[in-house]
């Protein structure tokens, strides 16, 4: 493989924290977290009270005509009615990362290009639809039910968009879904398959979505947006979920028409082979994920200035990963964030949200901190854990992402 010939050409965002690129970067440099109180059962007292919202989207009901989008938004509801919710977030967020990388219709169409979506479905829309099955039968059923629901909905409705003849696959390995769609589209375009490829993570923030966490004790209960959310603190209490839809545009670089924005210089991936929801103690998957990483880029670990954790805010998985860290850098710790404290968790999003935030680091030089964190927990010992932003040289960093089963991935970024 050509280890340099991989660039990042387009980016684009509907999150938490803004729905274009200036927002993103002014909230990550001031701090600015994207949480809100919501009510996620109207009339219900439930213990979850703060959602990571996305500005200007509004998924009331399964009914379309409750929908409300921006007036920016590229959907039109009535023309693509097998869109689920995070399905317009995905749209919206592919347009923003196509017109910045400069992609015709003609290159997206020719088989050159391909697309790779990584979301856990739509629980909002298959609970509506299978309960109209179990009311009135299946005959009465929306015809589109199946494709708007599973976890696939993305690439089968973006490729269908933009006329993909390249390569279109669904990636579900939970929160480290997106980084598995980003590691594995490297690897097309690396081994020759692919001249481009679209990598797009999209997920929704309705109850449906959120509270099967809440019976994992995973969700933090802390009534105040403006707390709920401590990566790495000892009193963190469970994650904030968010929802939106991130969009990387990748690229042979003798090929991009457009100044790339960073380098993807390698990936690696590694299991715990523990347990299935809960990470091994010391972290050994994602210890593994970041040496395989960093090897196959040729980087040694001295040479990284950044990570951007995976930590998402509960107990075990943030001292794993802390542990995990610690093995990797020993007492040479580069700068560690968890952008989590103001995006909230994407779930199968966050992997490709928080490598294009990896990206803002690399281009505009500057290093988000570390929100809400007071007194890391005993195992943070020796990490350099920035707790406010600051101006800073990023020339190579690392993406990590973890999910059920003990998936690990580490992607190695570089300024390009």
């Amino acid at each position: 493989m050509n280890q340099s010939s991989v660039v990042i050409t387009g980016m684009g965002f509907v999150s938490s924290i803004g729905c274009d690129t200036e927002a993103v970067v002014d909230h990550l440099r001031r701090g600015r977290h994207g949480f809100s109180r919501v009510e996620l059962r109207q009339g219900v007292d439930l213990p979850i009270k703060v959602v990571g919202t996305v500005p200007g989207y509004a998924f009331p009901s399964p009914d379309v005509r409750d929908w409300v989008l921006p007036p920016e938004s590229h959907v039109d509801l009535c023309r693509e009615p097998s869109l689920p919710p995070h399905g317009v977030y995905a749209v919206d967020a592919a347009e923003q990362a196509i017109a910045q990388a400069g992609l015709t219709s003609d290159q997206l169409g020719d088989g050159s290009t391909g697309l790779f979506g990584a979301s856990s479905g739509s629980p909002m829309l298959l609970r509506h639809h299978l309960s109209v099955y179990d009311k009135d039968g299946s005959q009465r059923g929306h015809p589109l039910g199946v494709v708007r629901s599973v976890a696939g909905t993305l690439n089968f409705n973006l490729a269908a968009r933009y006329g993909i003849r390249g390569a279109s696959c669904g990636f579900v390995s939970a929160c480290a879904s997106s980084s598995h769609a980003l590691g594995s589209a490297y690897d097309e375009i690396a081994l020759g398959r692919q001249d481009r490829m679209i990598v797009v993570g999209a997920e929704e923030c309705a109850a449906e979505s959120i509270l099967p966490f809440d019976a994992m004790r995973a969700l933090s209960t802390h009534a105040d947006p403006d707390m709920a959310c401590r990566p790495f603190d000892q009193a963190r209490d469970g994650f904030v979920v968010s929802g939106g839809a991130v969009a990387l545009v990748l690229e042979r670089a003798s090929l991009a028409k457009r100044a790339p924005l960073a380098r993807l210089v390698g990936w690696g991936q590694a299991a715990d082979g523990y347990h299935v929801a809960s990470p091994h103690p010391e972290g050994t998957g994602i210890v593994t994920a970041m040496k395989r990483a960093l090897q196959f880029a040729k980087v040694d670990e001295a040479a990284i200035d950044y990570v951007n954790a995976h930590a998402t805010s509960t107990p075990a998985g943030d001292r794993a990963e802390a542990l995990a860290l610690r093995s990797v850098f020993g007492a040479a710790s580069p700068a560690v964030v968890s952008t989590k404290g103001l995006t909230g968790h994407g779930l199968s999003l966050s992997g490709v949200l928080e490598a294009a935030l990896t990206v803002l680091s690399l281009r505009g030089g500057f290093l988000p901190g570390n929100r809400n964190l007071k007194n890391p927990d005993e195992a943070c010992e020796g990490l350099c854990l920035p707790t406010e932003s600051m101006d800073a040289d990023v020339k190579l960093a690392i993406n990590n992402s973890s999910g059920f089963g003990g998936a690990n991935v580490c992607h190695v970024l570089a300024q390009p």
